[in-house]
C-alpha cells in the first residue's frame, strides 16, 4: 500500500505542478506513445541482454515486493522461535526421534504446525541441515557459524541480483531519454522550413523524449530498485535469526537461553517482549506434551 501511495504521488506532484504552471498536456500525450516505444523497448532490450531468463523471471517477480513490502512478519518470527524450541528440545531429549523431523519436514507434525516457514525452502534446508550436521557430530561452534554465515551471504548475494539489475535499468534510462530526444531533433530539422508554432510543437515533443527517461529513472525505476534491496535485507533478518539460535545451541546452552538469543536478535519493529515470548514457549511446551 504505502509503494503505491508513493507511486501515485510521484505523478500527481510532477504533472499536478506542470498544469498548475500552466503547461499543456496536448504535446506530452501526442508524443508520449512514440517515446514510449523508443525509451521503454530500447530499456526492456538492455535489460534481456543483460540478464537470462531466470535471472528475468526473479526481477519481475521481485517487483511485487515495492507493494507487498517483507514476507516475514511478527508472527512468523515468534513462530520461528517456537519451532526451533520444540526442535532443540526434541534433540536434547531423544536425538533418534529428531531425525524423523528434518529428514522429511514435509511430513513432520512439529513443521506442520508453522505452514509458512514450511512453504520457505531455505529456512527448513537451513535448520534441518544444521541440525543433521549436529547429529553427525560436525558441532564446533565457530566453524557452524562461519559456514552459516558463508551460505546466508551466498543466498543474499543471489536475491540481491533483481535489485542490481533495475539499478542498471535506472541508470541508462536518462541515456536512452536523450536518445529519444535527438531523432526528435532529427526529425524536426528535417521541417526546418515550417512555421514556428509547428517547430515549437515538434521541438516540444522531442524534449518530452529527455523528460520522460529522467522521470521513469529516477522517479520509478530507482525507487523500485531501492525499495526491493530494502524488502530482501529486511528478509534476511529471518535468516540471521535462525543462525543465532542454532549457534547457541551448538554452545549447548538451555533451550530458553536459546531462544532468547534469537529473540535479542531480532529487528526492533518485531521482538516480542520477553513475557509475550514466555507465553508462546509455554503453549508450545503444552502443545508438545
Amino acid at each position: 500500500m504505502v509503494g503505491l501511495i508513493g507511486v501515485v504521488l510521484v505523478f500527481v506532484t510532477v504533472f499536478g505542478g506542470y498544469l498548475l504552471a500552466g503547461g499543456k498536456m496536448a504535446i506530452i500525450l501526442k508524443t508520449l506513445p512514440f517515446e514510449m516505444i523508443m525509451i521503454c523497448g530500447a530499456a526492456i532490450g538492455a535489460f534481456t541482454i543483460s540478464n537470462d531468463g531466470a535471472a528475468i523471471k526473479h526481477t519481475l517477480k521481485d517487483i511485487g515486493k515495492v507493494f507487498k513490502g517483507p514476507k516475514w512478519r511478527s508472527q512468523d518470527y515468534s513462530d520461528v522461535l517456537c519451532l526451533l524450541f520444540e526442535l532443540i528440545r526434541l534433540a536434547r531429549g531423544n536425538p533418534m526421534a529428531l531425525e524423523g523431523h528434518i529428514e522429511t519436514p514435509e511430513e513432520s507434525p512439529i513443521f506442520g504446525k508453522y505452514p509458512r516457514i514450511l512453504e520457505d525452502g531455505e529456512s527448513v534446508a537451513l535448520i534441518c541441515d544444521t541440525l543433521r550436521s549436529a547429529s553427525m557430530n560436525y558441532d564446533d561452534p565457530h566453524q557452524v557459524e562461519e559456514v552459516l554465515e558463508k551460505r546466508i551471504e551466498a543466498t543474499l548475494h543471489h536475491k540481491m541480483h533483481s535489485t542490481h539489475a533495475l539499478q542498471t535499468v535506472a541508470d541508462g534510462l536518462p541515456a536512452l531519454g536523450i536518445v529519444a530526444a535527438v531523432l526528435g531533433v532529427i526529425k524536426t530539422m528535417g521541417s526546418i522550413d515550417q512555421p514556428p508554432e509547428v517547430l515549437g510543437k515538434l521541438i516540444g515533443g522531442a524534449l518530452v523524449g529527455t523528460f520522460l527517461g529522467v522521470f521513469l529513472a529516477y522517479g520509478l525505476v530507482a525507487p523500485f530498485s531501492t525499495k526491493v534491496k530494502s524488502v530482501i535485507e529486511d528478509d534476511a533478518h529471518f535468516h540471521q535469526l535462525i543462525r543465532e539460535v542454532l549457534v547457541a545451541n551448538l554452545y549447548a546452552h538451555a533451550p530458553n537461553i536459546c531462544i532468547e538469543v534469537g529473540r535479542q536478535n531480532m529487528p526492533g519493529g518485531l521482538r516480542p517482549s520477553f513475557s509475550e515470548m514466555e507465553v508462546a514457549l509455554k503453549a508450545t511446551k503444552q502443545s508438545a506434551a
